[in-house]
């Protein structure tokens, strides 16, 4: 899997998802350490979780009520749990992201 992650980091459980990262699993929560190839759409979709993360290198171009907006290095970014939203990476992309469930 690609990434700049630490060799600690690289240790943790694979995410079995639509995307590759390594899942930290917390009290409700999970935190994801993803990384996205050049070229990489995720489309339209949502999920039963509150969602934050922040960008470590690359860009997010993420789509979400109508808007779109661009995360690089070192931002923020939110997606409340049920909102549909989409995403695009136009470059290689590695982010830390934290899923909380609902009522966490």
């Amino acid at each position: 899997m690609p990434g700049k992650y630490p060799d600690k980091i690289r240790t943790l459980p694979l995410f079995d998802g639509r995307f590759d990262a390594y899942r930290l699993a917390a009290n409700g929560a999970d935190v994801l350490f993803a990384s996205y190839p050049a070229g990489t759409s995720i489309a339209p979709h949502s999920h039963e979780t509150d969602n934050h993360g922040v960008i470590v290198c690359g860009e997010l171009i993420l789509t979400m009520n109508g808007k779109t907006a661009r995360y690089g290095a070192g931002d923020w970014y939110h997606v409340p749990a049920g909102v549909e939203h989409a995403a695009q990476f136009e470059q290689e992309t590695d982010e830390i992201e934290f899923w909380f469930e609902p009522g966490s």
